[in-house]
């Protein structure tokens, strides 16, 4: 019986590497950084941390910063005891800081990271920035660093987050029941990942709705990640 790649036991040619390092990095509609205290702390707690933007915290286990200190001292911690990559991303034509995403979870020895920490400020929700920050990122890991698994987590009851999992190709696993306590809640947290070898097809995926030529003059897409992933779904 034949296995299918990556199944129990079959024997790997994988090596540990770390992640390429990544950023500063341009793309076509935005700019990605790593997360510098004096540069980003500020306009990070400015954009993503005032009261209008409570929402975008509702599923996190963290609450708002109330400074730019608490920010940089949470990057600080969680990147030296937790193995975070904190990123910020920058609108392209004006260099405002609109949203943050970090790599997690980093095991070299298994080729695996994950993307958390995600927060779009309303300037960056549904907009094509928001995609291709997400395949850059995807990118470093899956192509650029040649790492066999990217994971997507996020709290079970998160709808959006999910439904932004699925869009960007990742494909659902199950849900770990009962996996944490969050400000006296019970979270179910839903996993996602996308592997090496679907990589080939969603970067083909991810560029062709990314191409110019796939928006009108009010930057409207023609196709959806959906249809062009899966030709004959709107």
């Amino acid at each position: 019986m034949s296995e299918s790649p990556g199944s129990t036991g079959q024997q790997l040619a994988w090596q540990p590497r770390p992640l390429e390092p990544f950023g500063p990095l341009d793309g076509a509609h935005v700019s990605i950084s790593r997360f510098s205290p004096q540069r980003d702390a500020g306009e990070f707690v400015e954009r993503l941390c005032n009261r209008s933007d409570a929402a975008l915290w509702r599923y996190l286990p963290f609450e708002p910063f109330d400074s730019a200190k608490n920010v940089t001292d949470f990057f600080a911690y969680v990147t030296e005891h937790d193995g975070w990559i904190p990123y910020v991303f920058r609108r392209l034509e004006d260099g405002l800081l609109i949203g943050t995403a970090s790599h997690m979870r980093v095991r070299p020895d298994a080729g695996s990271a994950e993307v958390g920490f995600v927060l779009y400020s309303r300037l960056m929700q549904r907009t094509i920035a928001a995609t291709e920050a997400m395949y850059l990122l995807a990118r470093n890991v899956l192509g650029e660093s040649g790492y066999r698994r990217y994971e997507w987590k996020c709290n079970d009851e998160n709808e959006a987050s999910k439904r932004a999992a699925r869009r960007l190709g990742f494909v659902f696993e199950g849900v770990f029941r009962q996996d944490m306590v969050v400000s006296g809640r019970n979270r179910d947290t839903a996993w996602f990942s996308l592997l090496d070898r679907e990589w080939p097809e969603a970067t083909r995926a991810f560029e062709t709705w990314l191409a110019p030529e796939n928006f009108d003059a009010n930057a409207i897409q023609k196709r959806s990640l959906a249809a062009i992933r899966n030709p004959g779904v709107a």
